[in-house]
């Protein structure tokens, strides 16, 4: 064969860098893709392409389960039914009809409109404790908005406040959930410094904030006042 018969017999070439991810819902092909993940074959940009391919495929379940794990915490979870009814003292109305599970396609656990609810992101929940605190999170933005009239728009101070105190009062950065999940391995301080790490990450993402080093100025203006204040608990629960 020739040297022309043999180029025009290769497989044309898609001109798209090769990721190692592999579409197909089947479970050799799933095999194929965890092997290529674990052994660090697949790009940065394939492991996306397959958590997104996952999420699809899961939707129906995950929603499912977030709805039903969701119900139990509403009706059972200590620190949901007492923020529950702290927001609703306030004049608020936080539950199942406006605390919705949907599939996600940004990285994050969820988020509070004061005009629609929480949204839960089903397909980033790992189990029943990191709804727990994802909730107990949303719901404090939700009673600083009722409490202190946040403006979310414009105020990066205000923003900077109600997540210091979202991150400190609602569990996600206990001792435990740092050290098993996170790999932040420190003993003391532990706890401040997730809080302060979580309050700069989410402000620096705002339209307003310059970058990283605006958001940690901002978060220290206000850290203070704002991770003492423990309302409406008497004390950090968690």
């Amino acid at each position: 064969m020739s040297d022309s018969q043999s180029q025009g017999a290769s497989a044309p070439s898609s001109g798209k860098p090769d990721t190692g991810y592999v579409p197909g819902d089947d479970m050799w092909t799933q095999f194929r893709n965890m092997y290529s993940i674990l052994t660090g074959k697949m790009s940065a940009e394939g492991v996306e392409q397959f958590r997104v391919a996952r999420d699809i495929r899961n939707e129906e379940a995950d929603c499912k389960r977030c709805e039903t794990q969701r119900d139990y915490l509403l009706q059972y979870s200590p620190v949901i039914t007492f923020l529950s009814e702290s927001i609703r003292q306030l004049g608020g109305d936080l539950h199942k009809h406006n605390i919705y599970c949907r599939r996600c396609t940004n990285r994050k656990a969820g988020g509070f409109d004061p005009e629609y609810g929480i949204l839960i992101c089903a397909n980033e929940m790992k189990d029943q404790g990191h709804l727990e605190d994802t909730m107990a999170h949303e719901m404090v933005h939700a009673f600083d908005h009722l409490r202190f009239k946040v403006d979310w728009t414009d105020n990066l101070r205000h923003a900077a406040c109600t997540e210091i105190r979202a991150s400190s009062l609602s569990g996600e950065c206990r001792w435990a959930r740092e050290f098993f999940r996170r790999g932040q391995w420190k003993f003391t301080e532990q706890h401040q410094e997730c809080v302060r790490r979580r309050a700069v990450l989410s402000v620096s993402g705002r339209p307003n904030c310059r970058d990283e080093a605006h958001a940690q100025q901002v978060v220290n203006e206000v850290w203070g006042s704002c991770f003492r204040d423990t309302r409406p608990f008497d004390e950090i629960y968690r």
